[in-house]
């Protein structure tokens, strides 16, 4: 048996572990099939500290490799699956991989992926459920079939590298405390039973978490595989609907679920027979998080499934920084709550000066447990990152209230959330003036009643060219083919000119804050 899984299986073995779109895995499965994945694994070459690249939906599939890799003292690089073969190179060749996962449903895209990569560090190639089965790759099920699953010897940690978009092009990956390889796996489990409260499950108890967002996402794959390992069943939607959601909560009795706000809103605006027809009795825990929610969907949220609606603050970089219970956010809407015990908060302003109560200024967070983050093969943006003592930040602004309690008040950072996807203009900005007839371009986020922010593009054409429908379909369609889709700008803006700073920065704030006019948040 495997380090993790083991005393779950020893208990609840023929229980549903997993449940999605194709069926149920059982504990004693999942175990069996995870070693093998990593005896597989194993015999094609793969040592410890090398990189397993999965470009993988809301599937058992994933859950399996992440605990092969917490196994095999491997990281983890889960891909979106709406990349496009030029991003997901890039991230082939940053992160070195050496094993690449996918789907039949993504294998177009890995295919010119690997083609476009340099992709000599790549040993292994497995696709699931592929009807035939390219060149270079191994069909998953046939691997596993061939395997055995004898205790794994000399078993080491490994973990999950995240790539974030990056504020100056092509995405970083993120090591984390959970991207550590080497030593006891069983510091996986440790570390979800630390999280476990947040989550919303009691390690060892019979808790069932639905799991409705992309899992490539660190907060999702958390809420999965780090409610897995504390004992729950996990339910896996692949793509969310909101009317789904609630009949997969009743169905199978689902105990806690982690959303964003456009879920939210989603659920929200369900017909009237539908929401009235949902129980919801079993729900102890919805978590959300990811982007600002607007008081008045919050509220509605609590009104409709009660007082189990906790938002927390924090980010792949530095995990929970604060959390905050429905009780306490009805008395100060917009709070994200308090610093949690482990996490130390502070304020400061734009000369390192720590700021008092009611003081706006840059947040950031230190781990009580000596708990630090880098960015693969990018020093420079891990030291733009961090500040002497060991603080950290997002780039976020905030404040605290008299009382101790945090509130967000605007993004330093170049960064736009929709959905609660964040999206770093960057790289979008250098895709539009790659275009022939674009010499200049600024992508900043706009007012979203639904998505929060929608991504927005303020151009300069090249004289001569006349803004139209046609060219705007056409832009469109070029920005498609070299970015995924919900990095594609929503709608344009045609400047003679951008403003500029006298050193030659693009002053987007001066685009940005017409938009923002009269909306009562600033991101």
């Amino acid at each position: 048996m495997t380090a993790v899984l083991g005393p779950i299986v020893a208990e609840r073995g023929d229980e549903p572990a997993i449940i999605d779109e194709r069926g149920v895995t059982s504990w004693t499965e999942l175990d069996s099939r995870v070693t093998r994945l990593v005896h597989a694994l194993r015999s094609r070459g793969l040592a410890v500290g090398d990189t397993v690249l999965t470009m993988l939906g809301n599937q058992a599939e994933f859950i399996e490799a992440s605990l092969a890799c917490a196994h095999g003292g491997w990281l983890l690089v889960p891909v979106n699956w709406h990349l496009v073969a030029r991003e997901v190179a890039y991230v082939i060749d940053d992160s070195s991989a050496a094993a690449v996962i996918t789907d039949t449903r993504w294998l177009p895209v890995v295919l010119d992926a690997l083609e476009l990569a340099d992709a000599s560090s790549v040993r292994a190639r497995f696709v699931i459920d592929a009807a035939a089965v390219p060149a270079g790759f191994e069909a998953y099920e046939d691997v596993l079939a061939a395997t055995h699953d004898d205790e794994i010897d000399d078993a080491q940690r490994g973990g999950p590298m995240f790539y974030t978009s990056g504020t100056t092009g092509f995405p970083k990956g993120v090591r984390s405390t959970l991207s550590t390889v080497g030593g006891p796996p069983e510091m996986l489990t440790l570390i979800a039973h630390s999280m476990a409260p947040m989550i919303g499950v009691t390690p060892g108890g019979r808790d069932v978490q639905l799991v409705c967002g992309p899992i490539y996402h660190s907060a999702q794959w958390v809420f999965g595989a780090g409610a897995l390992c504390c004992g729950a069943t996990v339910v896996l939607q692949h793509r969310f609907d909101a009317a789904q959601v609630l009949a997969l909560i009743d169905e199978h009795q689902v105990t806690g679920v982690h959303l964003v706000p456009t879920q939210m809103v989603r659920m929200l605006e369900l017909p009237d027979e539908i929401r009235e027809g949902f129980s919801g009795a079993s729900l102890t825990r919805i978590v959300h998080g990811a982007a600002p929610c607007p008081p008045s969907v919050k509220r509605r949220m609590i009104d409709w499934v009660g007082p189990v609606v906790a938002e927390y603050y924090g980010g792949t970089e530095g995990g929970f920084l604060s959390m905050i219970e429905a009780e306490d956010w009805l008395t100060r809407p917009g709070s994200v709550g308090r610093p949690l015990e482990i996490m130390e908060i502070e304020i400061f302003d734009d000369d390192g000066a720590a700021l008092p109560a009611n003081r706006p200024g840059q947040i950031w967070f230190r781990s009580r447990m000596g708990s630090r983050f880098e960015y693969h093969n990018a020093p420079e943006k891990t030291a733009a990152a961090h500040r002497g003592e060991g603080f950290a930040t997002l780039g976020d602004v905030g404040f605290f209230d008299d009382d101790g309690y945090l509130y967000l008040s605007d993004r330093r950072i170049d960064m736009i959330v929709s959905g609660g996807v964040n999206i770093y203009p960057a790289e979008i900005e250098g895709v539009l003036v790659e275009h022939p007839d674009i010499i200049d371009a600024a992508v900043f986020g706009i007012p979203n009643e639904e998505m929060g922010e929608s991504v927005h593009a303020a151009l300069t054409l090249r004289p001569g060219v006349e803004w139209s429908e046609p060219f705007a379909a056409q832009l469109t369609v070029f920005c498609r083919e070299r970015l995924a889709g919900f990095k594609v700008p929503r709608s344009f803006e045609v400047h003679e000119e951008l403003p500029r700073s006298a050193a030659g920065k693009l002053t987007k704030r001066e685009l940005r804050d017409p938009w923002w006019a009269g909306i009562d948040r600033a991101i």
